[in-house]
């Protein structure tokens, strides 16, 4: 049975916020749980969006944490789709966007990190994809097959892990794809020189092109869809 007196709220719908949960109850907590997300999604894990999932390897369900019913099944409380707007420390309470205010005894903020935008003219090009959340995962998968399908060009911002891993599967599905990547190497300033110049070599062996030395300086758009990208070293 739920103890009403105590109040421990999660704000972040991802893995670190479903674990804390799952803690909470593994360990005998009796209190209430409240798990607060901005996304309508149940909790999942973000590696397989850039990995198995956006592959095609992976059905979707595998990326959730728990399955839907585990939440009732251990009275953790959902609120989706709601972000916190306010903390009030003093009064102990968390205000949502819909305007619910929760009250609170322990607060834990596990709401992750999201990617750097570009600053540079035309990110707002339909066709210029991020890749944080499901939903992106989602919309990215269904691009790369038709990219594939018509053979069609993918340019990526950024040889890390995660872009050389969409390019990976970009050229599974059969896309064209060009890296443009400031540094001399992928993962230049994770990895160094010797090991960057290993993945550059495995990634053009499959077909990827990378464009180093170069930011990117401009998105061109006709119709308010992408069609080019510039970059600093006056390559289109």
């Amino acid at each position: 049975m739920v103890d009403a007196d105590q109040t421990f709220v999660i704000v972040g719908g991802g893995l670190a916020g479903a674990k804390a949960a799952e803690t909470l109850r593994a360990e005998g907590f009796n209190g209430r749980v409240i798990l607060i997300g901005d996304e309508r999604d149940h909790p999942y894990e973000r590696p397989p969006l850039s990995k198995g999932y956006l592959t095609g390897a992976k059905e979707r369900d595998s990326v959730f944490v728990h399955e839907a019913a585990w939440y009732a099944g251990h009275d953790i409380e959902l609120h989706l789709g709601q972000s916190v707007t306010a903390i009030d420390r003093e009064a102990r309470t968390v205000r949502l966007g819909d305007g619910t205010v929760i009250r609170y005894d322990k607060l834990l903020l596990a709401t992750g990190a999201e990617p750097r935008r570009l600053d540079v003219p035309g990110t707002e090009l339909a066709g210029v994809h991020h890749l944080r959340r499901l939903a992106h995962a989602d919309r990215l998968r269904q691009v790369l097959t038709t990219l594939g399908r018509d053979n069609g060009h993918l340019v990526i911002a950024g040889a890390g892990w995660i872009g050389l891993e969409v390019a990976a599967a970009a050229r599974g599905y059969g896309a064209e794809v060009t890296v443009v990547e400031s540094d001399p190497t992928p993962l230049h300033r994770v990895l160094g020189p010797e090991l960057g110049q290993l993945f550059a070599d495995l990634h053009t062996d499959h077909g990827v092109r990378f464009h180093f030395g170069a930011r990117l300086t401009e998105i061109v758009g006709q119709d308010g869809m992408v069609l080019a990208v510039r970059t600093d070293d006056g390559e289109e």
